[in-house]
């Protein structure tokens, strides 16, 4: 499983390379990875169904406990085998598709690095492998919706679906991290393994509910559910992928995987129940209002979606059941449906399935594989559909709480799901022709085969689901997702019975629906301006909000004016430093005032300095000021036994005040250019950070973690370094690397002074010009 993974990863980085070897042979050529990823999943499959889940670990940092850890039982056994095999059809489909699109290599990278994403999300056994993942699956879906980037509607689409899923993404990291506080493992395997029922656990409740925003916001639940249609502007390989049997089901995984740690509590039924409901009630309306045939399929999926999730929120043996095998089902039949509109926009120029009519006899190819893929879409017998749709009907049948609401949704979406697949299947085939922008005709053999398998493989597993394994296959996935066995027997053919009924009711009525389409669809019109204040509404108005936030923010905190970048500095410096010191320090309570009268005066002189320096409108007095405070502190280190400090700090002033009044004649009259206020603020800012301060260097005088050093240095200046002077000793030996840091940062700034003071303006008449008169002395570009 990690070659696999790793060997993905190689050839999407290799496609480039793979594109200018076999040209408009590569989509052929990588599919063959998929498909034998395909072929080894086969192989493993006996294994898994009858022994149990396969294990694998590597080893990615030791030293930390972290390892890749991949596991291979039913549920990753039915999620892999369907990424492989539709990434193997997509491919070959995408290869006819995009032929001599300049940007082939680029759609090769990302789809082979998102396919190889979703195979090590499924296959993860591990929460850190599982979430790292999830976020590749966003990325690079992302780029594949981004695809055509000079379209600004694709580079929109691709935005949105990424802020919702890394949003998602985050709360999903959360819950991934409550999950492992509250169970102490890091594995899904040893969290099933645990004795103690984490339902009960005190963390149980945010955990879950950071879960489920992750897998909402990935599977496009209500209300995060405005994203997928929007993703139709992707290129249709990547709708075909993506919309049927990936990306968005890497939610509905993952809410299965956890089904048996976390489901089965009220809180859990409800919210998936009653989510999974609305958002299928939703898509089904949603559906019928388009006309433009990728969107009807969008919508449709939201529908699948929401009935994926409803069925895990019930519970029931039926549900789970129903769930494996409508997952099974929806697969087939949706990337089938997604390449025939590709199919159908390639031949014919349009999307929109109004202007399309009579191409039966054109594309007949394509018109039966809709037929049969759109048949089971609508869960007509004898394909696997139909089996599906009904196991979900007993599932609601079945349901505890909320089942009356739920026959209720179910069966209203079921009729417009007909509807959906009678307008899909019907419309652009039958009828009376129009004009399309192209000339229509047959796909060519590639973009047919992909299609073709799909919906073949709705019908055959529906004829004999027991000959070809897939009882066998549904059986093991729906013990994993039920976490104790189960037993799956599919047939066409379960009594007359509430759901049969249902079935044919459903039926009737969605014909019935699809033959007064263009009517009903004219009614929904008139609700379109509620759209406006949905949850789609609500996000632009969040990314607006967010940008003119980013604008008021920029105005205030970056305007151009250093003082105020100063300012905001010590501003946090001052509550962050002063926070910390207050509460966890009392630096104050170790002071001791034991000051004798000529130290007092002398630091009251420094004082006194200070405060006319700024009071004062002289900039003679202000600097005479500064220079007082100045030779005050040399005083200060000379009382204190630091005669060299001293003299270094007499020798630095002086000169400091002498370079002051050499410049003073230079400056212009003096004004003040802030308010009363402007100068109480400034001045509160500088009394409070000269406190700070002042308490910083009580707070490190107070508090002694560390024997001093000051010993050591007195002891062994004169043995070890040959020095007397213990400051010197200390600056050129103890420091000696400092003290050379320092003495580069002084020549490099006098190296700038001296170049700065041999600059000399070069008047205008001087400076060279062209031919033309132009001062520009680069030679125009001539193209």
């Amino acid at each position: 499983m990690q070659f696999a993974v790793l060997m993905g990863f190689v050839l999407a980085a290799l496609a480039p390379l793979m594109q200018r070897w076999f040209a408009d042979r590569t989509s052929l050529v990588l599919a063959l990875f998929p498909a034998l990823i395909a072929a080894w999943l086969f192989s493993q499959a006996p294994t898994v169904i009858n022994d149990g889940p396969l294990l694998m670990e590597w080893q990615w940092v030791p030293s930390l406990g972290i390892s890749l850890t991949f596991m291979l039982d039913g549920l990753s056994l039915l999620f892999g085998l369907l990424i492989s095999v539709i990434g193997a059809c997509v491919l070959v489909y995408a290869g006819s598709y995009l032929k001599g699109h300049p940007d082939i290599a680029r759609f090769h990278i990302a789809l082979m690095a998102f396919m190889v994403s979703m195979l090590g999300l499924v296959l993860a056994d591990g929460l850190i492998t599982l979430f790292i993942f999830w976020e590749l699956t966003s990325v690079t879906s992302y780029l594949l919706i981004g695809f055509n980037h000079t379209d600004m509607q694709a580079r929109k689409s691709a935005r949105q679906g990424l802020f919702v899923t890394f949003a998602g993404g985050l709360a999903l990291m959360a819950g991934l991290i409550l999950l492992g506080i509250a169970s102490d493992q890091w594995s899904l395997t040893d969290i099933r393994a645990m004795e103690t029922d984490l339902r009960e656990h005190a963390l149980y409740t945010p955990m879950l509910i950071c879960l489920l925003l992750g897998a909402f916001t990935k599977s496009a639940q209500f209300p995060f559910h405005f994203w997928l249609p929007n993703a139709m502007a992707a290129p249709t390989p990547v709708s075909a992928y993506l919309h049927s049997a990936t990306m968005v089901k890497a939610g509905i995984y993952l809410m299965a995987r956890l089904q048996p740690e976390l489901g089965g509590t009220a809180l859990w039924i409800s919210i998936l129940s009653v989510v999974g409901a609305i958002t299928l009630l939703l898509g089904a309306f949603m559906a019928i209002h388009h006309t433009n045939i990728k969107k009807l399929l969008a919508y449709s999926t939201i529908m699948a979606l929401g009935t994926l999730t409803m069925l895990l929120g019930i519970g029931t043996e039926y549900a789970m059941t129903a769930f494996v095998t409508f997952l099974l089902a929806h697969s087939l039949y949706k990337g089938a449906l997604f390449m025939v509109a590709g199919i159908l926009d390639h031949e014919t120029g349009t999307k929109d399935v109004t202007a399309m009519g009579g191409l039966r006899s054109l594309m007949p190819v394509t018109a039966t594989i809709a037929l049969i893929a759109a048949l089971s879409l609508a869960g007509v017998p004898p394909l696997l559909g139909f089996i599906g749709k009904e196991l979900k009907f007993e599932a609601v049948l079945g349901a505890g709480d909320f089942q009356g609401l739920l026959v209720v949704f179910a069966f209203v979406s079921a009729i417009m799901t007909i509807a959906v697949a009678a307008i899909v299947a019907l419309r652009p085939f039958y009828g009376k022709r129009h004009e399309t922008p192209k000339t229509p005709h047959e796909a060519p053999f590639g973009m047919l085969m992909g299609p073709a398998l799909l919906s073949v493989g709705s019908l055959v597993f529906g004829l004999a689901p027991a000959m070809f394994g897939v009882d066998a296959l549904l059986t093991s996935a729906a013990s994993a997702v039920a976490g104790q066995p189960r037993e799956v027997a599919l047939s066409l053919w379960y009594g007359v019975n509430a759901a049969l009924i249902m079935s044919v009711v459903s039926l009737g009525l969605g014909f019935l629906l699809f033959k007064y389409w263009d009517s009903v669809r004219g009614k929904l019109t008139l609700l379109a301006p509620l759209m406006r204040y949905g949850p789609e509404a609500g996000y632009e108005g969040l990314l607006n909000g967010l940008v003119r936030f980013a604008e008021w923010q920029t105005r205030v905190l970056q305007n151009g004016y250093m003082r105020n970048y100063i300012l905001v500095m010590l501003v946090v410096l001052i509550t962050l430093l002063g926070n910390s010191i207050l509460v966890r320090h009392s630096p104050l309570l170790a002071f001791e005032l034991d000051v004798r009268f000529h130290e007092a005066i002398v630091v009251g002189t420094m004082v006194m300095g200070a405060l006319y320096a700024t009071i004062t409108r002289s900039r003679l007095g202000a600097v005479v000021s500064v220079g007082i405070m100045g030779f005050s502190i040399a005083l200060v280190f000379i009382l204190f036994s630091a005669p060299d400090l001293g003299i270094t700090q007499l020798l630095v002033e002086t000169l400091t005040v002498i370079l002051l009044v050499l410049v003073l004649f230079r400056l212009p009259r003096f004004s003040h250019l802030s308010t009363s206020l402007e100068r109480i603020r400034d001045g509160s800012v500088a009394a409070m950070m000269g406190i700070l301060i002042f308490l910083l260097i009580m707070t490190a005088w107070s508090i002694n973690q560390f024997e001093s050093i000051s010993t050591y240095m007195v002891e062994n200046s004169a043995p070890l370094a040959f020095g007397r002077n213990i400051v010197n000793v200390i600056l050129v030996d103890y420091r000696a690397l400092d003290t050379l840091g320092e003495m580069f940062v002084l020549a490099l700034a006098a190296i700038g002074v001296i170049a700065m003071l041999k600059l000399r303006h070069e008047p205008e008449s001087a400076k060279p010009t062209n031919d033309s008169g132009n001062t520009d002395s680069r030679e125009p570009y001539d193209g």
